[in-house]
């Protein structure tokens, strides 16, 4: 794997959107800071991941994390927790899941998964040596 030059993180790419305010951006970026290992492989300058929530604290709440990275389709997470703080954690690993399964079908000449599936191929017989070749009948 290639090193990227500026790899991205969560405190560097991360914007809050509505429901929450800039104070608030360092409790998430804190809560998201196990996302930097995933982000890493990936260019700061064309990385963007936005959270917002509608109706905080109320029993409606929802959560969404939308990912950019250029090159590559939007991700969006959401989550209806009723706690924040388990909401966000909810998002960040649905995020986390979604970015590897995104690199797993980019890439599955990396996945050992992919690449140890074993093939199964019928038995040929071959001719002992000396044996000229039988030729298939005409039907």
């Amino acid at each position: 794997m290639s090193a990227v030059a500026n790899p991205a993180t969560v405190a560097e790419c991360l914007r809050v959107g509505a429901g929450f305010s800039q104070g608030d951006r360092n409790w998430i970026a804190e809560q998201f800071a196990t996302l930097d290992s995933r982000l890493a492989t990936f260019h700061a300058d064309a990385t963007e991941i936005e959270v917002s929530v509608k109706d905080r604290e109320a029993r409606g709440q929802r959560v969404t994390l939308e990912c950019w990275i250029a090159g590559r389709q939007k991700i969006v997470t959401t989550s209806s927790e009723i706690d924040l703080h388990a909401a966000l954690n909810d998002v960040r690993d649905d995020l986390r899941r979604k970015l590897n399964d995104q690199k797993t079908r980019q890439e599955p000449r990396n996945n050992k998964h992919l690449r140890d599936v074993p093939v199964v191929t019928e038995p040929v017989e071959l001719p002992e040596p000396g044996q000229p070749r039988a030729e298939a009948d005409p039907a």
